[in-house]
Protein backbone atom coordinates (compact mmCIF):
# COMPACT_ATOMS: atom_id res chain seq x y z
CA UNK A 1 0.00 0.00 0.00
CA UNK A 2 1.07 3.59 -0.77
CA UNK A 3 2.96 5.95 1.86
CA UNK A 4 1.98 8.87 -0.19
CA UNK A 5 -0.37 11.57 0.61
CA UNK A 6 -3.38 11.23 -1.36
CA UNK A 7 -4.56 14.85 -3.08
CA UNK A 8 -8.29 14.69 -4.88
CA UNK A 9 -8.95 17.96 -7.01
CA UNK A 10 -12.49 18.58 -7.61
CA UNK A 11 -12.94 20.13 -10.84
CA UNK A 12 -10.51 19.43 -14.19
CA UNK A 13 -10.36 22.82 -15.49
CA UNK A 14 -7.16 24.77 -15.50
CA UNK A 15 -6.84 25.55 -11.83
CA UNK A 16 -7.46 21.53 -11.09
CA UNK A 17 -4.83 20.43 -14.15
CA UNK A 18 -2.38 23.39 -12.62
CA UNK A 19 -3.03 21.48 -9.13
CA UNK A 20 -2.53 18.19 -10.61
CA UNK A 21 0.70 18.71 -12.31
CA UNK A 22 2.15 20.47 -8.95
CA UNK A 23 0.71 17.75 -6.70
CA UNK A 24 2.41 15.09 -9.26
CA UNK A 25 5.88 17.08 -8.78
CA UNK A 26 6.14 17.01 -4.74
CA UNK A 27 5.58 13.22 -4.96
CA UNK A 28 1.15 13.18 -4.39
CA UNK A 29 -1.17 10.49 -5.12
CA UNK A 30 -3.31 12.48 -6.90
CA UNK A 31 -6.78 11.87 -8.80
CA UNK A 32 -9.10 13.91 -10.06
CA UNK A 33 -12.53 14.12 -10.25
CA UNK A 34 -15.33 16.75 -12.24
CA UNK A 35 -19.26 16.52 -12.29
CA UNK A 36 -19.04 18.04 -15.41
CA UNK A 37 -17.55 17.01 -18.62
CA UNK A 38 -13.68 17.82 -19.18
CA UNK A 39 -12.81 19.31 -22.44
CA UNK A 40 -10.17 17.69 -24.69
CA UNK A 41 -8.05 20.05 -23.86
CA UNK A 42 -7.10 19.31 -20.55
CA UNK A 43 -8.12 15.29 -21.26
CA UNK A 44 -5.47 15.54 -23.23
CA UNK A 45 -3.02 17.21 -20.81
CA UNK A 46 -3.94 14.25 -17.90
CA UNK A 47 -3.72 11.61 -20.36
CA UNK A 48 -0.19 12.97 -20.99
CA UNK A 49 0.46 13.21 -17.43
CA UNK A 50 -1.23 10.04 -16.45
CA UNK A 51 -3.04 11.23 -13.92
CA UNK A 52 -6.50 8.90 -13.17
CA UNK A 53 -9.54 11.42 -13.62
CA UNK A 54 -13.65 11.10 -13.41
CA UNK A 55 -15.63 12.82 -15.66
CA UNK A 56 -19.58 13.84 -15.38
CA UNK A 57 -19.72 11.96 -11.82
CA UNK A 58 -17.71 11.67 -8.17
CA UNK A 59 -17.38 8.58 -7.24
CA UNK A 60 -17.11 8.89 -3.25
CA UNK A 61 -15.30 6.58 -2.23
CA UNK A 62 -12.56 7.62 -3.79
CA UNK A 63 -12.87 11.15 -3.21
CA UNK A 64 -13.82 10.47 0.66
CA UNK A 65 -10.47 8.49 0.84
CA UNK A 66 -8.14 11.77 0.21
CA UNK A 67 -6.03 13.50 2.63
CA UNK A 68 -6.63 16.74 1.33
CA UNK A 69 -9.33 18.49 -0.91
CA UNK A 70 -8.33 20.95 -3.93
CA UNK A 71 -11.87 22.55 -4.92
CA UNK A 72 -12.58 24.27 -8.12
CA UNK A 73 -13.97 27.39 -6.70
CA UNK A 74 -17.15 26.93 -9.00
CA UNK A 75 -17.96 24.18 -7.16
CA UNK A 76 -20.51 25.71 -4.08
CA UNK A 77 -20.18 24.86 -0.72
CA UNK A 78 -23.99 23.29 -0.84
CA UNK A 79 -22.58 20.87 -3.64
CA UNK A 80 -23.38 16.72 -2.09
CA UNK A 81 -20.12 15.81 -2.71
CA UNK A 82 -18.31 19.17 -0.98
CA UNK A 83 -21.05 18.56 2.50
CA UNK A 84 -19.55 14.73 2.67
CA UNK A 85 -16.01 16.24 2.81
CA UNK A 86 -16.98 18.76 5.32
CA UNK A 87 -18.56 15.71 7.53
CA UNK A 88 -15.66 13.81 7.28
CA UNK A 89 -13.57 16.80 8.48
CA UNK A 90 -11.07 16.07 5.34
CA UNK A 91 -9.44 19.71 4.49
CA UNK A 92 -10.35 21.43 1.82
CA UNK A 93 -8.54 24.29 0.00
CA UNK A 94 -8.12 26.47 -3.14
CA UNK A 95 -5.54 25.98 -5.41
CA UNK A 96 -4.17 29.41 -4.93
CA UNK A 97 -3.28 27.63 -1.16
CA UNK A 98 -2.02 24.60 -2.17
CA UNK A 99 -0.03 26.80 -4.82
CA UNK A 100 1.53 29.12 -1.90
CA UNK A 101 2.77 26.24 -0.58
CA UNK A 102 5.97 25.93 -2.87
CA UNK A 103 6.17 29.31 -3.63
CA UNK A 104 8.84 32.11 -2.09
CA UNK A 105 7.88 34.60 -4.86
CA UNK A 106 6.38 38.06 -3.54
CA UNK A 107 2.61 38.31 -4.47
CA UNK A 108 0.38 40.82 -5.13
CA UNK A 109 -3.59 40.13 -4.49
CA UNK A 110 -6.14 41.50 -6.05
CA UNK A 111 -10.09 41.44 -4.95
CA UNK A 112 -13.21 43.19 -5.36
CA UNK A 113 -16.68 42.85 -6.82
CA UNK A 114 -15.87 45.39 -10.28
CA UNK A 115 -12.45 46.42 -11.58
CA UNK A 116 -10.06 42.83 -10.89
CA UNK A 117 -9.35 41.63 -13.92
CA UNK A 118 -8.55 45.01 -15.45
CA UNK A 119 -6.59 46.35 -12.35
CA UNK A 120 -4.66 42.73 -12.36
CA UNK A 121 -3.99 43.49 -16.19
CA UNK A 122 -2.60 46.36 -15.75
CA UNK A 123 -0.43 46.02 -12.65
CA UNK A 124 0.98 42.71 -14.35
CA UNK A 125 1.85 45.44 -17.44
CA UNK A 126 3.18 47.58 -15.38
CA UNK A 127 5.29 44.87 -13.79
CA UNK A 128 6.43 43.41 -17.10
CA UNK A 129 7.44 46.59 -18.47
CA UNK A 130 9.74 47.06 -15.44
CA UNK A 131 11.71 44.26 -15.91
CA UNK A 132 10.51 42.36 -13.10
CA UNK A 133 10.15 38.45 -13.64
CA UNK A 134 6.40 38.53 -12.98
CA UNK A 135 3.85 35.97 -13.12
CA UNK A 136 -0.11 36.59 -13.63
CA UNK A 137 -2.38 33.67 -12.18
CA UNK A 138 -5.86 33.29 -10.50
CA UNK A 139 -8.77 33.84 -12.23
CA UNK A 140 -6.65 35.24 -15.04
CA UNK A 141 -3.98 33.84 -16.75
CA UNK A 142 -2.77 30.25 -16.78
CA UNK A 143 -3.14 28.32 -13.38
CA UNK A 144 -0.78 29.68 -9.99
CA UNK A 145 -0.39 25.99 -9.23
CA UNK A 146 1.11 24.86 -12.91
CA UNK A 147 3.52 28.40 -13.03
CA UNK A 148 5.11 27.42 -9.45
CA UNK A 149 5.38 23.70 -10.69
CA UNK A 150 7.43 25.47 -13.76
CA UNK A 151 8.92 28.90 -13.42
CA UNK A 152 10.78 30.79 -11.26
CA UNK A 153 8.90 33.73 -10.96
CA UNK A 154 9.85 36.60 -8.44
CA UNK A 155 6.23 37.83 -8.37
CA UNK A 156 2.73 36.71 -8.66
CA UNK A 157 0.11 39.29 -9.71
CA UNK A 158 -3.09 36.97 -8.96
CA UNK A 159 -6.68 38.60 -9.25
CA UNK A 160 -8.67 36.72 -6.73
CA UNK A 161 -12.82 35.85 -6.25
CA UNK A 162 -14.32 35.30 -3.05
CA UNK A 163 -14.40 32.05 -3.93
CA UNK A 164 -10.87 31.37 -4.32
CA UNK A 165 -10.08 33.18 -0.64
CA UNK A 166 -13.28 31.13 1.01
CA UNK A 167 -10.96 28.17 0.49
CA UNK A 168 -7.68 30.00 1.51
CA UNK A 169 -6.37 29.30 5.35
CA UNK A 170 -2.36 29.71 5.98
CA UNK A 171 -1.78 32.21 2.34
CA UNK A 172 -0.99 35.44 3.02
CA UNK A 173 -0.68 38.32 -0.09
CA UNK A 174 2.52 40.87 0.19
CA UNK A 175 0.35 43.63 -0.96
CA UNK A 176 -3.67 43.17 -1.04
CA UNK A 177 -5.85 45.14 -2.88
CA UNK A 178 -9.61 45.64 -1.61
CA UNK A 179 -11.19 47.82 -4.80
CA UNK A 180 -14.68 47.28 -3.72
CA UNK A 181 -17.41 45.40 -2.30
CA UNK A 182 -21.03 45.77 -3.93
CA UNK A 183 -23.43 43.00 -3.68
CA UNK A 184 -22.86 39.88 -5.83
CA UNK A 185 -22.83 36.05 -5.60
CA UNK A 186 -25.32 36.75 -3.04
CA UNK A 187 -26.78 33.14 -3.93
CA UNK A 188 -23.35 31.49 -2.90
CA UNK A 189 -23.10 33.79 0.50
CA UNK A 190 -26.95 32.42 1.79
CA UNK A 191 -28.41 36.17 0.45
CA UNK A 192 -26.16 37.36 3.65
CA UNK A 193 -23.76 41.00 2.76
CA UNK A 194 -21.86 40.31 5.89
CA UNK A 195 -20.63 36.61 4.96
CA UNK A 196 -19.94 38.03 1.65
CA UNK A 197 -17.72 40.97 2.93
CA UNK A 198 -16.05 38.63 5.43
CA UNK A 199 -15.06 36.83 2.41
CA UNK A 200 -13.49 39.57 0.59
CA UNK A 201 -11.40 40.55 3.56
CA UNK A 202 -9.83 37.41 3.58
CA UNK A 203 -7.20 39.02 1.32
CA UNK A 204 -5.74 40.95 4.45
CA UNK A 205 -5.80 37.59 6.93
CA UNK A 206 -2.14 36.85 8.09
CA UNK A 207 -0.37 40.06 7.16
CA UNK A 208 2.13 41.32 8.88
CA UNK A 209 3.63 44.90 9.13
CA UNK A 210 5.88 44.26 6.37
CA UNK A 211 3.45 43.82 4.48
CA UNK A 212 0.51 46.65 2.58
CA UNK A 213 -3.03 46.85 2.38
CA UNK A 214 -4.73 49.32 -0.60
CA UNK A 215 -8.42 49.71 -0.25
CA UNK A 216 -10.69 52.65 -1.40
CA UNK A 217 -11.37 55.53 0.80
CA UNK A 218 -15.14 56.18 -1.13
CA UNK A 219 -16.32 52.77 -1.07
CA UNK A 220 -19.23 52.76 1.87
CA UNK A 221 -19.15 49.10 2.28
CA UNK A 222 -15.12 48.94 2.95
CA UNK A 223 -15.37 51.24 5.20
CA UNK A 224 -17.74 50.22 7.23
CA UNK A 225 -16.05 46.80 7.46
CA UNK A 226 -12.29 48.75 8.05
CA UNK A 227 -13.91 50.71 11.28
CA UNK A 228 -14.45 46.84 12.36
CA UNK A 229 -11.51 45.44 12.21
CA UNK A 230 -7.75 45.88 13.18
CA UNK A 231 -4.88 45.52 10.63
CA UNK A 232 -1.10 44.61 10.82
CA UNK A 233 -0.54 45.86 7.28
CA UNK A 234 0.70 49.05 6.58
CA UNK A 235 -2.58 50.95 5.09
CA UNK A 236 -2.69 52.92 1.84
CA UNK A 237 -5.84 53.95 0.94
CA UNK A 238 -6.80 55.84 -2.67
CA UNK A 239 -9.67 58.20 -3.07
CA UNK A 240 -10.99 60.75 -5.96
CA UNK A 241 -12.44 63.01 -3.36
CA UNK A 242 -9.91 63.34 -0.41
CA UNK A 243 -6.46 64.00 0.11
CA UNK A 244 -4.47 61.50 1.61
CA UNK A 245 -0.66 61.46 3.12
CA UNK A 246 0.17 57.83 1.99
CA UNK A 247 -1.71 56.29 -1.20
CA UNK A 248 -3.76 57.76 -4.04
CA UNK A 249 -6.03 61.09 -4.44
CA UNK A 250 -6.82 63.06 -7.61
CA UNK A 251 -6.07 67.13 -7.47
CA UNK A 252 -6.10 69.22 -10.22
CA UNK A 253 -6.37 66.61 -13.01
CA UNK A 254 -3.21 65.06 -11.60
CA UNK A 255 -3.06 61.35 -10.33
CA UNK A 256 -1.08 61.77 -7.26
CA UNK A 257 0.70 59.01 -5.10
CA UNK A 258 2.40 58.95 -2.35
CA UNK A 259 4.28 56.51 -0.75
CA UNK A 260 7.36 56.51 1.89
CA UNK A 261 9.72 55.76 -1.39
CA UNK A 262 8.38 59.33 -3.46
CA UNK A 263 6.07 61.04 -5.08
CA UNK A 264 4.07 60.37 -8.17
CA UNK A 265 2.13 62.40 -10.12
CA UNK A 266 0.49 62.10 -13.83
CA UNK A 267 -2.28 64.27 -15.54
CA UNK A 268 -5.23 62.24 -15.68
CA UNK A 269 -5.48 63.08 -19.70
CA UNK A 270 -2.20 61.03 -20.20
CA UNK A 271 -4.03 57.68 -18.90
CA UNK A 272 -4.75 55.02 -20.63
CA UNK A 273 -7.59 54.38 -19.18
CA UNK A 274 -10.28 56.72 -19.26
CA UNK A 275 -13.28 56.81 -16.72
CA UNK A 276 -13.76 57.35 -13.46
CA UNK A 277 -13.72 53.09 -12.12
CA UNK A 278 -10.39 53.30 -14.31
CA UNK A 279 -9.15 55.84 -12.07
CA UNK A 280 -9.56 53.67 -9.38
CA UNK A 281 -7.98 50.75 -10.85
CA UNK A 282 -5.28 52.98 -11.52
CA UNK A 283 -4.50 54.31 -8.68
CA UNK A 284 -4.47 50.85 -6.72
CA UNK A 285 -2.43 49.38 -9.26
CA UNK A 286 0.16 52.48 -9.32
CA UNK A 287 0.25 52.39 -5.82
CA UNK A 288 1.37 48.78 -5.72
CA UNK A 289 3.97 49.71 -8.36
CA UNK A 290 5.27 52.42 -6.09
CA UNK A 291 5.56 50.55 -2.70
CA UNK A 292 7.89 48.01 -5.24
CA UNK A 293 9.79 50.97 -6.54
CA UNK A 294 9.21 50.69 -9.79
CA UNK A 295 10.66 54.05 -11.36
CA UNK A 296 8.57 57.18 -12.35
CA UNK A 297 9.27 56.99 -15.38
CA UNK A 298 8.54 53.30 -16.46
CA UNK A 299 5.31 53.98 -14.54
CA UNK A 300 4.15 56.73 -16.63
CA UNK A 301 4.86 54.83 -20.10
CA UNK A 302 2.94 51.59 -18.91
CA UNK A 303 0.37 53.59 -17.39
CA UNK A 304 0.45 55.42 -20.89
CA UNK A 305 0.13 52.27 -23.09
CA UNK A 306 -2.46 49.96 -21.99
CA UNK A 307 -5.03 48.14 -23.50
CA UNK A 308 -8.08 47.16 -21.45
CA UNK A 309 -9.18 43.44 -21.02
CA UNK A 310 -11.45 42.35 -23.89
CA UNK A 311 -15.18 41.90 -22.81
CA UNK A 312 -14.92 44.88 -20.48
CA UNK A 313 -16.09 47.89 -22.32
CA UNK A 314 -14.19 46.99 -25.38
CA UNK A 315 -14.86 49.12 -28.58
CA UNK A 316 -16.34 46.42 -30.87
CA UNK A 317 -17.25 48.44 -34.14
CA UNK A 318 -19.25 51.68 -35.44
CA UNK A 319 -22.31 50.68 -37.69
CA UNK A 320 -24.29 53.54 -39.68
CA UNK A 321 -22.68 56.05 -36.63
CA UNK A 322 -24.14 53.70 -33.90
CA UNK A 323 -21.63 52.36 -31.45
CA UNK A 324 -21.30 48.94 -30.13
CA UNK A 325 -19.50 48.12 -27.02
CA UNK A 326 -18.83 44.54 -25.40
CA UNK A 327 -18.85 44.71 -21.64
CA UNK A 328 -19.74 40.94 -21.35
CA UNK A 329 -17.68 40.45 -18.64
CA UNK A 330 -20.14 43.22 -16.24
CA UNK A 331 -21.67 40.67 -14.46
CA UNK A 332 -23.25 42.33 -11.82
CA UNK A 333 -25.52 45.65 -11.02
CA UNK A 334 -22.45 47.77 -9.93
CA UNK A 335 -20.13 46.89 -12.99
CA UNK A 336 -23.17 47.94 -15.33
CA UNK A 337 -23.73 51.27 -12.81
CA UNK A 338 -19.60 52.40 -14.13
CA UNK A 339 -20.53 51.30 -17.77
CA UNK A 340 -23.37 53.27 -18.14
CA UNK A 341 -22.35 56.10 -15.94
CA UNK A 342 -19.81 56.15 -19.07
CA UNK A 343 -21.74 57.16 -21.99
CA UNK A 344 -21.96 60.10 -23.18
CA UNK A 345 -24.94 59.25 -25.80
CA UNK A 346 -28.04 57.47 -25.76
CA UNK A 347 -27.71 53.73 -25.14
CA UNK A 348 -29.69 50.47 -26.08
CA UNK A 349 -29.22 48.13 -23.06
CA UNK A 350 -28.60 44.44 -23.57
CA UNK A 351 -28.92 43.13 -20.32
CA UNK A 352 -29.96 39.55 -18.63
CA UNK A 353 -28.84 35.93 -18.17
CA UNK A 354 -28.44 34.00 -14.60
CA UNK A 355 -29.73 36.67 -11.84
CA UNK A 356 -27.67 35.84 -8.93
CA UNK A 357 -29.81 37.76 -6.18
CA UNK A 358 -29.70 41.60 -8.34
CA UNK A 359 -31.40 44.31 -6.79
CA UNK A 360 -31.50 46.93 -10.13
CA UNK A 361 -32.64 50.33 -8.22
CA UNK A 362 -29.36 51.67 -8.17
CA UNK A 363 -29.65 51.72 -11.40
CA UNK A 364 -32.87 53.62 -11.97
CA UNK A 365 -31.21 57.38 -12.13
CA UNK A 366 -28.61 56.13 -14.97
CA UNK A 367 -30.86 54.52 -17.18
CA UNK A 368 -33.68 57.21 -16.71
CA UNK A 369 -30.85 59.60 -18.16
CA UNK A 370 -29.15 57.59 -20.92
CA UNK A 371 -31.31 54.31 -21.56
CA UNK A 372 -33.76 55.01 -24.74
CA UNK A 373 -34.48 50.98 -24.78
CA UNK A 374 -33.56 47.86 -23.02
CA UNK A 375 -32.93 44.22 -25.24
CA UNK A 376 -33.27 41.24 -22.72
CA UNK A 377 -30.97 38.46 -23.41
CA UNK A 378 -31.78 35.85 -21.24
CA UNK A 379 -34.46 32.77 -20.60
CA UNK A 380 -36.04 34.71 -17.78
CA UNK A 381 -36.37 38.33 -18.38
CA UNK A 382 -39.14 38.75 -15.59
CA UNK A 383 -36.94 40.56 -13.29
CA UNK A 384 -35.70 43.06 -15.44
CA UNK A 385 -38.91 43.78 -16.95
CA UNK A 386 -40.65 44.36 -13.54
CA UNK A 387 -37.78 46.53 -12.53
CA UNK A 388 -37.44 49.11 -15.58
CA UNK A 389 -41.15 48.24 -17.57
CA UNK A 390 -42.37 51.98 -15.63
CA UNK A 391 -39.19 53.85 -16.66
CA UNK A 392 -38.34 52.59 -20.17
CA UNK A 393 -41.13 52.38 -22.82
CA UNK A 394 -39.58 49.61 -24.78
CA UNK A 395 -38.52 46.72 -23.61
CA UNK A 396 -37.69 43.58 -25.88
CA UNK A 397 -36.82 40.10 -25.50
CA UNK A 398 -34.14 38.52 -27.12
CA UNK A 399 -33.22 34.46 -27.11
CA UNK A 400 -29.37 35.03 -28.78
CA UNK A 401 -26.82 37.30 -29.13
CA UNK A 402 -27.55 37.45 -33.03
CA UNK A 403 -31.31 38.72 -32.38
CA UNK A 404 -30.36 40.83 -29.36
CA UNK A 405 -28.18 42.82 -31.76
CA UNK A 406 -30.11 42.65 -34.59
CA UNK A 407 -33.15 43.81 -32.43
CA UNK A 408 -31.01 46.68 -30.65
CA UNK A 409 -29.62 48.15 -33.93
CA UNK A 410 -33.06 48.91 -34.92
CA UNK A 411 -33.79 50.50 -32.02
CA UNK A 412 -30.74 52.73 -32.68
CA UNK A 413 -30.03 55.56 -34.55
CA UNK A 414 -26.83 57.23 -35.76
CA UNK A 415 -24.95 58.84 -33.02
CA UNK A 416 -26.45 56.33 -30.42
CA UNK A 417 -24.19 53.14 -28.37
CA UNK A 418 -25.21 49.32 -28.21
CA UNK A 419 -24.05 48.60 -24.77
CA UNK A 420 -24.10 44.70 -23.97
CA UNK A 421 -23.62 45.17 -20.27
CA UNK A 422 -25.48 42.20 -18.76
CA UNK A 423 -25.91 42.49 -14.94
CA UNK A 424 -26.08 38.76 -14.89
CA UNK A 425 -24.30 35.52 -15.34
CA UNK A 426 -24.37 33.94 -18.69
CA UNK A 427 -24.38 30.14 -18.02
CA UNK A 428 -28.15 29.99 -19.18
CA UNK A 429 -27.48 30.82 -23.26
CA UNK A 430 -23.45 31.10 -23.09
CA UNK A 431 -20.66 28.55 -21.95
CA UNK A 432 -19.32 31.83 -19.72
CA UNK A 433 -19.42 35.48 -20.25
CA UNK A 434 -15.99 35.44 -23.48
CA UNK A 435 -18.51 33.42 -25.12
CA UNK A 436 -21.33 35.67 -24.91
CA UNK A 437 -19.03 38.75 -25.90
CA UNK A 438 -17.47 36.50 -28.45
CA UNK A 439 -20.63 36.26 -29.83
CA UNK A 440 -22.11 39.96 -29.61
CA UNK A 441 -19.02 41.00 -31.95
CA UNK A 442 -19.48 38.00 -33.87
CA UNK A 443 -23.24 39.33 -34.77
CA UNK A 444 -21.82 42.64 -35.09
CA UNK A 445 -19.39 41.96 -37.76
CA UNK A 446 -22.58 40.33 -39.50
CA UNK A 447 -24.29 43.79 -39.51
Amino acid sequence: MSNKKKIVILGAGESGVGSAILALKHGFDVFISDFGSVSEKYKKQLVELDVPFEEQQHTEAIILSADEVIKSPGIPDKAPIVKKLIEKNIPIISEIEFASRYSTAKTICITGSNGKTTTTMLTYHILQNAGLKVGLAGNVGQSFAKQVAENNYDYYVLELSSFQLDNMYEFKADIAILLNITPDHLDRYNYEMQNYVNSKFRITQNQTSADAFIYCLDDEETMKEIAKREFAAQLYPFSLTKEVAQGAFQQDNQLIINTTKNQFTMNLNELALQGRHNLYNSMAAGISAKLLDIRNESLRGSFGDFKNVEHRLEHVAKVQGIEFINDSKATNVNSVWYALESMNTEVVWIVGGVDKGNDYSMLNDLVKEKVKAIVCLGKDNKKIHEAFGNTIEIIVNASSASEAVNLAYHLSKKGDTVLLSPACASFDLFKNYEDRGQQFKDAVKEL
